[in-house]
């Protein structure tokens, strides 16, 4: 640690003076040997380099999330090119280049801080072994040799020994114990972070390997602080725990305000969103108004949350317009409850076939029409040689009557035979 931590002198004399600029700031207040001023020194040390941070954590951001779009098509690459790896990796590289995606960019904060941690752990061990280094002078060096953290000195680790702590007055038992619990809300801290990225702010409809391996980061980082903690000085650990606390907030914060599509974090925020509107009438805010239009404009691509924000909108009577805003729309809120009145739809065009089926059907259904209006009206005509009136055809005969023999009626005939309706002459007596 100390070869690695030699590496970054050169930015050793910009973290001393920092934190000597902070020492006398808190050593006004708690005074100029005590733990406080320079824990605080540390810990402000720390917030000013992560607000420094701010734009690659907001990139970081955009990297993990462009990540997890692209994984599908990733997957894709890897399955068509199984048996060419160089293909494989021209593939990618040109898939990155497309959308602008940089694999590294997830890894830039903890990259760019590294310098920062390992100059102060070079202040540190100077500090533990005597020696004055950047701006700490012999007078700066001996008030951080008398400072301690709940009587653990700033320059004492887990693994020293019982005869190096007493040189820096206190005793192993309080370091080691004031170092384990450092240690475990360190690791604790770092699994919380990674924990709540997976379990909330991760689009659950799609399965990658990319997920898999953010899972297996969420167990071994809290592992691999706990092996590299008891070699950390309780300055150090300060500084890490510290940053620790300030990444999991962050995070906590853009998963609240800018969650990941698909997440369980966009439907808690379009909850809260669709509870504001209902309560104020329009949607309050640049950022919620650029998400309400981002929503707008995917039309039908949106997600299971975004479909359930526009349709619980609807319910409370809003429609969602293109600009951003809301709007009051009975016709949305009738629509959503399924009592609105159904749509007029227009009829399918048919195909020709279609048609000529359909007309072949009514021309049988006239045929038939005809028929037995014919029979209708041959059965109501008189029989002028008889002189009688005939029974309609649709009359129910009777159970004990025995059917007629002999020629039909005229009615009859005409019906059978399909002549026209109307008078016709009756025939000579000597012709029948």
């Amino acid at each position: 640690m100390d070869t690695i931590a030699s590496l970054f002198s050169f930015i050793t004399w910009p973290v001393s003076w920092v934190i000597v600029q902070f020492h006398k700031l808190y050593g006004a207040i708690f005074g100029p040997d005590t733990g406080w001023a320079w824990g605080l020194s540390i810990v402000s040390l720390v917030v000013l380099i992560r607000i420094c941070l701010i734009p690659l954590f907001v990139k970081q951001i955009k990297s993990t999330r462009n990540m997890q779009a692209l994984q599908p098509k990733m997957k894709a690459i890897q399955e068509r090119y199984k048996s060419d790896k160089q293909r494989q990796s021209e593939e990618m590289m040109k898939l990155y280049k497309e959308t602008g995606t940089n694999p590294l960019s997830s890894c830039l904060p903890i990259l760019a801080q590294s310098p920062f941690f390992f100059a102060l752990y070079h202040v540190l061990a100077g500090i533990a072994n005597g020696k004055t280094i950047g701006v700490i002078n012999q007078p700066l060096l001996e008030s951080a040799q008398k400072a301690h953290i709940v009587g653990a000195p700033l320059a004492a680790k887990f693994m020293d020994s019982a005869s190096k702590v007493e040189g820096l007055g206190a005793t192993l038992t309080d370091v080691r114990v004031v170092t384990a619990i450092m240690i475990v809300l360190m690791s604790a801290s770092q699994f919380f972070t990674q924990r709540q990225l997976m379990t909330k702010n991760v689009d659950l409809t799609v399965k990658t390997p990319f997920m898999q391996q953010q899972k297996m980061l969420m167990y071994v980082f809290p592992v691999m602080f706990a092996v590299m903690g008891i070699n950390f000085p309780v300055g150090v650990l300060v500084y890490w725990l510290t940053t620790n606390v300030w990444t999991m907030g962050q995070q906590m914060y853009v998963i609240n305000q800018n969650p990941t599509p698909g997440s369980k974090a966009q439907a808690h925020y379009l909850d809260r969103l669709v509870k504001s509107v209902s309560l104020h009438g329009e949607v309050r805010g640049k950022r919620r108004r650029a998400v309400v239009q981002a929503i707008v404009a995917k039309g039908p691509d949106r997600n299971d949350n975004e479909r359930k924000f526009v349709t619980g909108l609807a319910k409370q009577g809003f429609a969602a317009q293109a600009d951003g805003s809301v709007v009051k729309s009975d016709t949305a809120a009738a629509e959503a409850d399924g009592t609105a009145a159904p749509k007029r739809q227009q009829p399918k065009r048919q195909t020709k076939a279609q048609r000529q089926a359909g007309a072949a059907q009514q021309d049988d259904a006239a045929a038939k029409t005809s028929l037995s209006k014919d029979s209708a009206d041959a059965g109501d005509s008189v029989d002028e040689a008889s002189g009688e009136k005939a029974e309609p055809q649709d009359a129910k005969p009777k159970q004990d009557a025995k059917p007629k023999q002999g020629k039909p009626t005229a009615g009859q005939a005409r019906a059978k035979s399909g002549q026209r309706k109307g008078q016709q002459r009756p025939k000579h007596p000597t012709k029948k």
